[in-house]
């Protein structure tokens, strides 16, 4: 056998070892391209700054009670899982870099109107701000246990005694006058926001106080069929 046979053999066995890696030992390098926009890309996507990318979850096409939705009915989920993020954004001034508040894996809930959309690896996705994300999980399904609330942000379960009136009788939306709860009990409290030399300022406000906040300033969440408010400190007028 001649010395170039030894060498291809060698090459042979030595990829014939890689093909059978185990899955958690899997190299991160293994994909060498990818699909954006129906685009072949070199490598994978990457987000820059402190931006975010998210696998959307899947449109919500029948109710808890079993009934399918069709056509505009579906829900679509402002939700989806962290596949990967940004190093984090740089202070202007100090030149510090914000950390991530979240890794890949984790699942998020994000606003309404933030993102933007992407079609990547044949599947929905968005990329979106750290500043955007309303409020993170663990776990294939939110809950309040798994929930929590990033920077100087704020759960509340709103107090829905607003939704009614004195005589206990439920007001119509079409009653309201387009306003909506701004008082609740703190639930959740994030580790607090970032100062320009990297220290964290911590958050005046605890589980379990009462806070008034203002009005429209809480992004409404759902979480096991309860309505919650994530609402920034500076939004938050008083405790009590």
């Amino acid at each position: 056998m001649t010395k170039l046979s030894c060498c291809l053999l060698a090459l042979a066995a030595a990829q014939s070892c890689n093909a059978f890696v185990a899955p958690g030992n899997a190299r991160a390098d293994v994909r060498l391209d990818a699909k954006l926009e129906g685009r072949d890309i070199d490598g994978v996507l990457t987000p820059t700054n402190n931006f975010v990318l998210i696998k959307v979850a899947d449109i919500q096409e029948e109710t808890e009670g079993g009934i399918l939705l069709t056509g505009s009915a579906k829900i679509k989920k402002t939700e989806g899982s962290v596949v990967s993020v940004g190093p984090g954004k740089t202070h202007q001034e100090s030149g510090l870099l914000f950390p991530m508040p979240v890794v890949a894996g984790e699942g998020v809930v994000y606003g309404k109107y933030d993102g933007t959309e992407i079609d990547y690896e044949s599947g929905k996705h968005t990329l979106i701000q750290d500043t955007d994300i309303l409020v993170k999980f663990t776990g294939d399904e939110l809950t309040l246990e798994s929930a929590d609330v990033c920077s100087d942000n704020v759960l509340v379960k709103v107090d829905a005694s607003e939704e009614e009136t004195a005589s206990g009788l439920v007001i119509a939306a079409t009653a309201k006058k387009g306003s909506k709860p701004s008082t609740g009990q703190v639930v959740k409290v994030g580790p607090g926001r970032m100062a320009s030399n990297g220290e964290i300022m911590t958050v005046d406000i605890a589980v379990d106080d009462y806070v008034k906040f203002r009005d429209f300033a809480g992004n409404e969440v759902q979480i096991s069929g309860e309505e919650y408010a994530v609402v920034r400190m500076t939004d938050i007028l008083a405790k009590f």
